[in-house]
This record gives C-alpha cells, sequence and structure tokens, in this order.
C-alpha cells in the first residue's frame, strides 16, 4: 500500500514538472526557429537566432537589463542590511515591545503586497520618485520574511561564541559581524535566492510606478513589447521572454545543487 501511493505521488510529481515545462519548451521551440514554425512542430525545421536580434533591436533591451539589475541589487542590498540588523535586535537584545514589534512584523507576512499598492502609490507620489527605480525598490526594503528567517538562524547561535568575541572586546557591532553573520552565510544565499528571483518576475507595481524606458524592468518592458498595437510575431515574443528569464534559468542550471543545500540548510536551522 506504501509503495503504491509512493507510485501515485511520483506519477503527480512528473504529471507538475511536465506542466510546468511546457510553456517553457514552447518558448524555447519558437524562439530558436522561424516563424512559420512557431506552431508547427517540425524536426527538421531549420535553427535561427535572428528572432533574438529582431527582439533586441525592437526594444530597449540593454535598458531593460540594466534597470532590472539595479533595481533587484538595490532591493537587496537594502533587505539585507534591515533585515540582518532587526533580526539580530529580536534575537539577541531584550527591550520593551519585543515581542509585539516581532508580531507586527509576522502580520506582515499575511498581507499579500498587491493590497497596499495604493497607499504605496500615495507615499511614493508624495516623495517626488514615480517613474524611478527606488521607488519600485521602497516598498519591499524591509522584508518580514528575511527578517523572520534570519531571527531564527540567530538564535540558534550558541551563547558561549558570543561570550568568546565579547571577551575579546568586540562591541555588539563586532559581535554581529564577526559571529553571527558568518554563521548565517547558508540563510543569507537561500533569501538572497528568493529576492532576487521574485524582483525580478515582479510586474504589477513596477508596471504601476513606472512610464519610461529609464526606469522599466525587464517584466514591464516585455509586455510593453508583446503589446498587440505593437504587432504580434510569436518567434520574436518568445525570444524576448526566453532573454527576460535566460538569466535566472542559467543561474539555476549551474547552481542548483548550492540552491537546494542552502534551502534545506536555512530550513533545518
Amino acid at each position: 500500500m506504501r509503495q503504491q501511493g509512493h507510485s501515485v505521488e511520483t506519477i503527480a510529481a512528473w504529471a507538475l514538472a511536465l506542466l510546468w515545462l511546457l510553456p517553457v519548451a514552447y518558448s524555447l521551440w519558437s524562439a530558436f526557429h522561424p516563424s512559420e514554425y512557431a506552431t508547427r512542430f517540425d524536426l527538421t525545421a531549420p535553427l535561427t537566432l535572428d528572432n533574438f536580434a529582431r527582439a533586441w533591436n525592437q526594444a530597449p533591451f540593454a535598458r531593460y537589463y540594466l534597470n532590472t539589475v539595479t533595481l533587484v541589487t538595490m532591493v537587496l542590498a537594502g533587505q539585507l542590511v534591515v533585515a540582518t540588523l532587526a533580526a539580530y535586535a529580536f534575537a539577541r537584545f531584550r527591550f520593551f515591545g519585543r515581542d509585539v514589534l516581532f508580531a507586527l512584523v509576522l502580520v506582515q507576512l499575511m498581507i499579500m503586497p498587491d493590497v497596499l499598492i495604493v497607499e504605496n502609490y500615495r507615499v511614493i507620489s508624495a516623495l517626488s520618485l514615480l517613474d524611478t527605480i527606488p521607488a519600485i525598490a521602497l516598498p519591499y526594503i524591509a522584508s518580514a520574511f528575511g527578517i523572520f528567517l534570519l531571527r531564527q538562524t540567530f538564535k540558534s547561535v550558541p551563547n558561549e561564541l558570543v561570550e568568546a568575541a565579547r571577551v575579546e572586546g568586540a562591541s555588539s557591532f563586532g559581535v554581529l559581524w564577526r559571529v553571527f553573520v558568518p554563521l548565517a552565510k547558508t540563510t543569507y544565499i537561500a533569501f538572497g535566492l528568493v529576492s532576487v528571483s521574485y524582483h525580478w518576475n515582479n510586474f504589477l507595481w513596477p508596471l504601476i510606478v513606472t512610464n519610461s524606458v529609464e526606469s522599466r524592468p525587464l517584466t514591464v518592458g516585455l509586455a510593453v513589447f508583446g503589446a498587440p498595437e505593437t504587432g504580434v510575431d510569436w518567434s520574436v515574443i518568445t525570444a524576448a521572454t526566453v532573454m527576460t528569464m535566460g538569466p535566472l534559468l542559467l543561474a539555476f542550471l549551474l547552481f542548483q545543487r548550492q540552491f537546494v543545500q542552502s534551502f534545506m540548510r536555512a530550513g533545518i536551522r
């Protein structure tokens, strides 16, 4: 009975994997073949890179790439600083209202970011930051998930290591930098992967606060590029899609073992 249940789970997992792969497989097929083969599977179809050249020349993808890299770097850097300091305070310091404040941080995990779009837009508008990359990044700098994940990791650090650092004359910040941060390396990697992948693919908020090429990330640029009024050529559109998802897909294929190990170790802690 147990073996039969395991077989069902395996079949279901493979079925879900194939369903997930179908759009990716179609995008790759259409992107590397001429337009007439976009909806026709033929093993003898010629390969081509013209779709990528056309997509690159029809839209400022170089600028979109620069904006996206700047955005994910800015968000991740801010999140790491804020989450590290907040998690350190919640894990190692006692102060009035600590548990209540941490409970409020956990409440943020239950609130979808889309619910706050109107208020976030009002704040960004009041700060005169509309149509800028900081406008996209600011609502995500304080990450409740990052604070929670690092707090759990910091709480697992033995007190003996902290006391040893104190004996050597380390300050509170020195203890954080020399003891807690190095021991939380796998947690930082796991959180960094989540943050980069989410903000690389984020669409709705960047769409709302950006209006020009100078600030649009890849996802919004791809949506504008694939709009019906600009003409629909599925081979060119899928080539642009492959260029958009390519860096993340390549990174996963190259470092999948490190990805899985980071998440497992972070979860165990």
